[in-house]
């Protein structure tokens, strides 16, 4: 009898999401354990004891991933499951909260692939402003973005305070620098947007951020992109099939949800499988989904 993958699905939340439940199944893991509302200081022990009920040559078999709605809560998760192995005893980790590592890595690799495709370039030294900044999608694009070598701006939109917490937090973690703004108003919007090449929408479901007009504004404005697909739109005008279409009459090109959603969801499901099919135990977190999106997006 082969080997079972046996996936155990840890969330600081009361319940496991249902849609990554799902996907680990879909990608082939044969069994999916979920586990709610776990705290940083029980993963030693939950990892332990998936480790040492198995062989080591079993580790590659298992694997843990980690969800919740809290980027930081779950790099902290990762890291301390890390901690935990007891060589040779191991398992395989995935760390993608509330599917935020791999939206903002696909809508990233997105905006990434236009950028090259309509202008020649990459992101490097492009100034992007990043709105619903203090949520997960657009926390996790920022982080991105800045590593790449964006000139990276989170735009707060009840003010600078919170936003100007995650940018220390980027830096000291990740030893990238991004700014911060105040987007509470909608010319403060309009200002932010006039400054960059890149707009990153990861703002709540069914509200719009920016409006057409402060679209037309924004003339030097390359591509925007929203993660948005509940009506209206984050971005005003912006089809969610978009996919590097001209917004109007404006040299601005477009990246709609769903089709961001289409590279995010063959980057989930392509990193469970790179856990099924490892040949030693793997370690996943927003890197790697940027690296699986870039290149799944072309």
């Amino acid at each position: 009898m082969a080997d079972k993958h046996i996936l155990h699905m840890l969330s600081p939340l009361q319940h496991v999401s249902p849609f990554d439940v799902n996907m680990a199944l879909d990608a082939g893991f044969d069994a999916v354990l979920p586990y709610g509302a776990v705290t940083v200081e029980q993963v030693t022990g939950l990892v332990q004891d998936a480790i040492f009920s198995r062989p080591p040559k079993l580790g590659v078999s298992t694997g843990m991933f980690i969800g919740g709605k809290d980027a930081l809560k779950a790099l902290d998760m990762l890291e301390a499951a890390r901690r935990a192995m007891v060589p040779p005893f191991a398992l395989s980790l995935f760390a993608d909260p509330a599917g935020s590592f791999t939206t903002a890595a696909a809508m990233v690799a997105r905006v990434e692939r236009t950028l090259r495709r309509e202008h020649g370039d990459d992101l490097k030294g492009v100034k992007v402003a990043v709105f619903g900044a203090t949520g997960v999608v657009g926390f996790a694009s920022g982080v991105i973005g800045a590593l790449e070598g964006a000139e990276v701006t989170l735009a707060g939109h009840d003010g600078k305070e919170r936003v100007s917490r995650s940018a220390a937090e980027i830096e000291r973690r990740f030893g990238a620098k991004v700014h911060a703004a105040d987007a509470s108003t909608e010319e403060l919007k309009a200002t932010i947007l006039q400054a960059a090449d890149v707009a990153l929408c990861a703002g709540r479901a069914g509200v719009q951020i920016l409006s057409k007009e402060q679209l037309r504004r924004a003339p030097r404005l390359r591509v925007v992109a929203d993660v948005n697909a509940v009506p209206p739109a984050g971005v005003e005008g912006l089809d969610a099939m978009a996919d590097g279409a001209r917004l109007g009459e404006s040299e601005t090109r477009g990246i709609g949800a769903l089709a961001i959603g289409q590279t995010k969801y063959r980057t989930e499901f392509g990193l469970f499988r790179r856990m099924i099919e490892a040949d030693k135990p793997v370690c996943f977190d927003f890197r790697d989904a940027f690296a699986l999106a870039r290149e799944l997006a072309g």
